[in-house]
């Protein structure tokens, strides 16, 4: 087997000791899609599945110095880029991304956990939005982030479709804000990119609260970007697995479900 026959994913991102988010669940979703992954932890946090205790991050040279010592080595495909921590590892991100100006970058701006507490400052968003989504092709936040993404300027943003119309002019390519966290019977995922008309994806909602489907959806993106598909075809592709993943979901701890993103293989393992 050649070296170009599986993709290699270039993934920063924090550890999350429950397995539902993170690393974890970057690495399990560039599996299902046939890649390979190459994971740098961010950050190392405390959590569960009920939500953050602590975040303590890597230090920015040991994780540049790994981001630099892959590259030599492997022929990465795409970027996917999750929690980072601080800011200074923002902007040697931004040097890095700018030396590879043909490698896809995925971004998913983590600024809560998936209980909710914020994990960003203010000065962290407006580096992030700044530095990273000019340089960045696909941004997947969902509405709450996208919203404190998009109201970093005077002018107040309050719904989904200026955030999105916002988030653009910053020159990323496209911008999926998820519809997860607003309550109606369908989640509604809502695509932007530049000189083109919105586009919604609708699925039915699922009971209960997810712990990962965040990283799981961009990661997605990263892996089929990765084995040549269009931008378009992975948005859509992503969405329909990830809503898979979640329709598997299993209650492992007291809180969150965890996706199930090896949903599609056998349901019973080999003897």
């Amino acid at each position: 087997m050649s070296n170009t026959d599986i993709p290699a994913v270039l993934v920063l991102s924090g550890l999350d000791p429950s397995g539902g988010a993170g690393i974890q669940a970057d690495i399990e979703a560039l599996a299902s899609h046939g890649c390979h992954t190459c994971p740098v932890v961010t950050t190392l946090t405390t959590q569960d599945t009920t939500d953050i205790k602590s975040i303590s991050a890597v230090s920015v040279n040991q994780i540049v110095s790994q981001i630099y010592t892959i590259l030599e080595d492997i022929p990465i495909s795409a970027i996917k880029i999750g929690l980072l921590a601080n800011i200074p590892l923002i902007y040697e991100l931004r040097k890095f991304i700018d030396n590879v100006p043909d490698i896809p970058v995925i971004l998913d701006p983590i600024l809560a956990s998936g209980g909710g507490t914020s994990i960003a400052d203010s000065q962290y968003v407006v580096a992030l939005v700044n530095e990273l989504l000019p340089v960045t092709n696909i941004l997947t936040p969902n509405h709450l982030e996208a919203l404190t993404l998009a109201n970093i300027s005077n002018q107040p943003v309050n719904d989904i479709y200026t955030c999105g119309r916002t988030l653009t002019s910053y020159d990323c390519d496209y911008v999926l804000i998820t519809g997860g966290h607003i309550e109606s019977n369908e989640v509604t995922n809502t695509l932007f990119q530049h000189s083109h008309p919105e586009e919604s994806f609708s699925w039915q909602r699922l009971p209960g609260q997810f712990h990962g489907s965040g990283c799981t959806l961009s990661a997605s993106i990263a892996g089929l970007l990765a084995q040549g598909r269009s931008p378009l075809s992975a948005i859509q592709k992503a969405q329909d697995y990830t809503w898979g993943s979640l329709k598997h979901a299993y209650q492992i701890g007291k809180g969150q479900l965890i996706p199930n993103r090896f949903f599609w293989a056998e349901e019973s393992p080999p003897q």
